[in-house]
């Protein structure tokens, strides 16, 4: 299997991309939030081919890409809930699960066949660079193996896809480290699908509206698997100190091999998750532990994703 190329973020790399990405492969390029697998989201067989490379299961939908508000109402139908969620908060770390738009040229695979699209204004320079110069919506969900922890740097997706995708485009490590706040604005208001960095609070206060927790029943976005975001060794979670044969991920006063933020700073802790569960995964030790998150604000994202990871 022929090694990945990794090309640093610049004209050169993104024409590249473009050139791979209208032949139906897939590439990866850095967002500001983890690094995306990027395939036209009009062709049937480059979703297809992002499946196929993630191994990930078909009915768990993608996240559409687009440059800007206007593009994202060519796709999907927006109320005023929607508009001032996306003027508040676009581009950015939110993904809006909205009525797909009668139409659309999003290929049915991207969705999952659903009648929903969930669709994001990205705010990193790459992913705004490829999708102007692509000309079209691109699918990118995490570049990495389907379940498997998602990469925050392009180290991270050599390690999980190298040989398996054309092109890793290296954009630095994500500045927010967690993927996307989700939330599906229907007729029954404000539901979260996954928590992010936009936090319930957030999107109240852009809104006014309540926000319900979506809990079980069916897949309606992505990252709903209960089995998600996996290391390969066993995960232990608030954990005080490390047990014989753990590498204890700390926070705040619990101290470990590495720690998320030994100020207990969420923000600082959200951006190193993935980071230093890829550390972990690679260290001596046979299985990891993490010292207790706070439950609240961002704390409950990073929660969120570690308790998948656990489940596996």
């Amino acid at each position: 299997m022929r090694p990945t190329p990794i090309l640093l973020f610049d004209d050169v790399s993104i024409a590249h991309a473009v050139s791979l990405i209208a032949q139906g492969e897939p590439v990866a390029v850095p967002t500001e939030t983890v690094y995306g697998l990027a395939g036209d989201a009009t062709s049937g067989t480059a979703i297809a081919a992002i499946y196929a490379a993630k191994g990930r299961p078909s009915f768990n939908p993608l996240i559409v890409h687009v440059t800007d508000v206007a593009a994202a109402e060519r796709l999907a139908v927006f109320d005023d809930v929607a508009r001032a969620l996306a003027a508040a908060l676009w581009p950015g770390p939110l993904t809006l699960v909205l009525p797909r738009r009668e139409g659309s040229p999003v290929a049915s695979l991207a969705t999952a066949g659903l009648a929903t699209i969930a669709i994001r204004v990205p705010a990193h320079p790459a992913m705004q660079a490829l999708l102007k110069a692509c000309g079209v919506p691109l699918a990118a969900p995490s570049a990495n193996a389907s379940g498997t922890i998602s990469p925050t740097r392009a180290a991270h997706v050599a390690v999980s896809l190298g040989g398996r995708i054309p092109l890793i485009i290296d954009g630095g490590a994500c500045v927010v480290g967690l993927e996307s706040t989700i939330v599906a604005v229907d007729e029954t208001g404000l539901r979260l699908l996954r928590p992010g960095v936009v936090t319930a609070e957030v999107l109240t206060a852009a809104t006014g509206l309540p926000i319900t927790t979506a809990t079980g029943g069916a897949i309606e976005s992505p990252g709903q698997m209960l089995s998600h975001y996996a290391p390969a060794k066993s995960l232990r979670l608030n954990a005080l100190d490390a047990q014989p044969g753990e590498y204890l991920i700390g926070f705040g006063i619990v101290m470990g091999q590495s720690s998320l933020s030994p100020s207990a700073d969420l923000v600082e802790a959200a951006a190193a998750l993935f980071d230093q569960l890829h550390c972990a995964d690679a260290s001596p030790q046979a299985r990891i532990a993490v010292a207790p998150i706070p439950p609240h604000g961002l704390g409950l994202a990073i929660i969120d994703r570690l308790t998948r990871a656990a489940h596996a």
